[in-house]
């Protein structure tokens, strides 16, 4: 059984170090591929669109086909965009790369599944903390790994890695991961999935093209109208499906939209600052007259530090949550991102330690908000629907995520002079609506109704988020 956790483990760490190890690498995409900051933003909004809409529709299929062969499909895409973004020419087929590698983020759900079904009962919460723990190792892992391959080979050998890990996890999976018993009958909300990826996409397409079309051009109002209209229609086929892909229903409840409220803002700042730190510190100062001229081995380490200041975080959360209810550390992480985005507003042509501790406060804010958010949907949702809960809120953030790069792109890319270097001015505007969102954020988390965990209950062991 060690080594079925060993293979599942593998697998959820593909994924998570995936996620994290191009981040310090976009602003050499950029170069080579010489795109601007809003087609860059594409890299990070594909592939979160991808997990936002493969998740649930993957989760599904492994109950209908069982979870160890779909997730074997899962890694076999997963590989496939390791193998397109190795030999990427062009910034479009790097595009594509990361959507097919998005589709990995599948690997979570179904390796907590095969957990419930193949492993003896008293092995599966060791097995599922050890899965949900790789996220955070594998984020350091990608963010370690990154620099070296970039400044001594290319960007290019960062999906070799791609390619490798699921590899050796499909290989693994197949040898020592027995077959899921579980075989359900499903209804598959293929139209579903199909809306919320074209009115998600025909909006964040309207964002990217903004400074190109003009913010008030007709075809921009059109496709930004075109996917309103399409998340509307989406919004009534869901409420009138028996197995709807999200539950609306459930999301209106008044101790959860509150919760998913705050984490599409979350979210929404956590992969704009994944996006803007690696851009910022890179920035040549002789140039611009700011920046820190960074390789891409020096944005891992300004970005490392906050997330291992997340690896106390969720320790910390824990501790709060027994003693106060999770709704205090929710609204002491979305404080302290508001402390760090402020810091770097106002400050960011600072020292390098001072931008680096603005960056740790935005990480370990990061990582209280999200324990906090997982402890109070399981709370607040029906215990048959806890796990219908806890994944809606998992897309909505991701869903915040792809809105969120693609915003600041938009910003940073109107920022941009004819020297081709971006201006401080596009990122202190990022940083101050940031700083403004997360504060609303901190607002709608008033409003969720007051949780207390029971004084006897033990503390799950903390889920740690890798600060993108």
């Amino acid at each position: 059984m060690t080594r079925a956790i060993v293979s599942l483990t593998l697998a959820a760490l593909s994924y998570s170090v995936m996620q994290m190890m191009v981040q310090p690498a976009l602003p050499a995409i950029q170069a080579e591929l010489g795109a601007d900051p809003a087609a860059t933003a594409w890299v990070i909004s594909a592939f979160l669109l991808s997990t936002t809409v493969a998740t649930p529709i993957l989760g599904r299929l492994g109950d209908l086909f069982g979870k160890e062969r779909v997730l074997i499909v899962a890694l076999l895409v997963f590989a496939a965009g390791g193998v397109v973004g190795a030999f990427a020419p062009s910034m479009g087929a790097l595009v594509l790369a990361r959507a097919l590698q998005g589709v990995g983020g599948a690997v979570f759900p179904l390796a907590y599944g095969l957990a419930r079904d193949v492993l003896p009962q008293d092995r599966v919460p060791l097995a599922i903390a050890v899965i949900a723990g790789s996220f955070s190792v594998g984020g350091s892992l990608g963010l370690i790994l990154c620099g070296p391959l970039v400044d001594r080979f290319s960007w290019h050998a960062i999906f070799v890695v791609g390619l490798v890990l699921p590899a050796v996890s499909i290989a693994c999976v197949r040898a020592w991961v027995p077959p899921s018993p579980a075989r359900e009958r499903v209804q598959l909300d293929w139209l579903g999935a199909l809306g919320l990826t074209g009115g998600l996409v025909a909006l964040l397409m309207a964002v990217s093209n903004g400074r190109t079309w003009g913010w008030g051009s007709p075809r921009l109002l059109a496709l930004a109208a075109l996917g309103v209209a399409v998340l509307a229609a989406w919004g009534r086929w869901e409420l009138g499906r028996r197995a709807p892909l999200i539950d609306l229903r459930l999301l209106a409840r008044r101790a959860i939209w509150p919760v998913n409220a705050v984490g599409v803002l979350v979210g929404f700042g956590m992969y704009a600052n994944g996006y803007l730190v690696p851009q910022f510190v890179q920035v040549d100062p002789a140039r611009a007259g700011f920046g820190f001229g960074a390789s891409v081995t020096g944005t891992s380490m300004f970005m490392l530090p906050a997330l291992l200041g997340g690896l106390l975080a969720g320790t910390w959360a824990g501790l709060l949550a027994r003693r106060f209810g999770s709704k205090l550390p929710l609204l002491c992480g979305t404080a302290l991102m508001v402390v760090g985005y402020v810091g770097l507003a106002c400050w960011h042509g600072a020292t390098v330690p001072f931008v680096v501790m603005t960056t740790i406060a935005h990480g370990v804010g990061l990582n209280l908000a999200y324990t906090a958010m997982s402890t109070l949907i399981v709370r607040a949702a029906p215990a048959e629907q806890v796990g219908e809960a806890s994944g809606m809120n998992t897309m909505l953030r991701t869903v915040g995520g792809a809105l969120g790069s693609q915003v600041v792109g938009a910003v940073i890319a109107g920022g941009v002079g004819v020297s081709g270097v971006a201006s401080e001015v596009g990122f202190t505007a990022c940083f101050v609506l940031l700083a403004a969102l997360l504060a609303v954020a901190s607002a709608i988390g008033l409003l969720i109704p007051r949780d207390r965990a029971p004084a006897a209950a033990p503390v799950a062991a903390p889920k740690v988020v890798a600060d993108a």
